[in-house]
């Protein structure tokens, strides 16, 4: 889990009743009226929780759905590798550019049509990297999840908007 962040920003994380451990956990608000969106709009929240289920006053235990993250990792790299460049750049070392034009094209549909994930070469189900073969040549490609100042790595590669992801492509000999 990473350690930049409260266990309650983390994508996935959820409340759980202290007492009974329901995660029908509930809070107080006040709301008042947006003549802009013509609805009610979440004016402040207060700082007591209470339980729909065992109907106790409570303090929310944060549980983090570790799975739900996991694929949204996932899902989140595979949309990388097939072309969405939000908050992304895609990177290939000197070796890769120096076998051409044709090659670096080749090694790029071959990293958007990989799909041999495993539990040998996913381990942690992330579908961060993969190793390939272009002409006789073996590659590797590997994604890494930073900040947005690209200056550490991401406080939470489930959230899209706290995550700049880095895709590089490689040849096997320069790892």
């Amino acid at each position: 889990m990473p350690k930049d962040i409260e266990t309650w920003e983390l994508i996935g994380a959820y409340p759980t009743c202290s007492i009974c451990g329901s995660p029908q956990v509930v809070r107080d608000a006040w709301a008042e009226w947006s003549v802009t969106f013509h609805d009610w709009v979440l004016k402040t929240t207060f700082d007591e929780f209470a339980c729909d289920k065992c109907g106790g006053q409570t303090n929310p235990v944060w549980k983090v759905d570790e799975e739900f993250r996991t694929k949204r990792i996932a899902r989140l790299n595979d949309a990388l590798r097939h072309g969405e460049l939000d908050h992304a750049t895609v990177v290939v070392t000197c070796g890769v550019q120096s076998m051409g034009e044709a090659f670096l094209a080749k090694a790029g549909r071959a990293v958007i049509a990989y799909d041999d994930f495993s539990e040998d070469n996913d381990p942690r189900g992330e579908h961060d990297f993969g190793a390939f073969e272009v002409d006789g040549e073996k590659l590797f490609w590997k994604i890494d999840p930073f900040d947005h100042q690209m200056k550490w790595h991401s406080p939470d590669a489930a959230n899209p908007h706290l995550t700049h992801r880095v895709l590089t492509i490689m040849l096997a000999s320069e790892y």
